[in-house]
């Protein structure tokens, strides 16, 4: 983890540079998808947020939680109800989780603990010229 100063700004200045953005959510589906199929099932991607959120030793109720967390996702993300998750549809998912970040961030700086892989910190390091 590393701290960043972030504002709203930081995040749709990010999306909004679409070559940048689609960058990042290519390298991050492809780490995810670790079969390499293509796409990223509902154990992929319990694996994934597993990265950056301790999932895999949730209790049964917040088990529970977990478990109707990732079929709202799939509910509104798998556009074509194949049960897995592609990359236009990974996209998708991942600009409006980063939109809702934004708009819950506001436009007063804050100081976050950021995950060293995660896409807000791609999105700092893009406000600072890395990427």
């Amino acid at each position: 983890m590393r701290t960043a100063i972030v504002n709203s700004s930081t995040v749709k200045q990010f999306i909004e540079d679409e070559e940048a953005f689609e960058c990042c959510i290519g390298r991050s589906f492809a780490m995810l998808d670790v079969d390499g199929d293509g796409a990223l099932s509902r154990e992929e991607l319990r694996q994934g947020f597993g990265t950056v959120l301790p999932l895999g030793s949730v209790s049964e109720p917040r088990k529970e939680v977990v478990d109707a967390l990732f079929e709202k996702i799939f509910q509104r993300f798998d556009s074509d109800g194949n049960g897995e998750i592609d990359p236009e549809e990974f996209r998708s998912l991942s600009k409006e989780m980063m939109l809702a970040m934004a708009r819950g961030i506001g436009d007063s700086p804050v100081q976050l603990a950021v995950h060293r892989d995660s896409l807000l910190m791609r999105a700092v390091e893009h406000e600072l010229g890395k990427i």
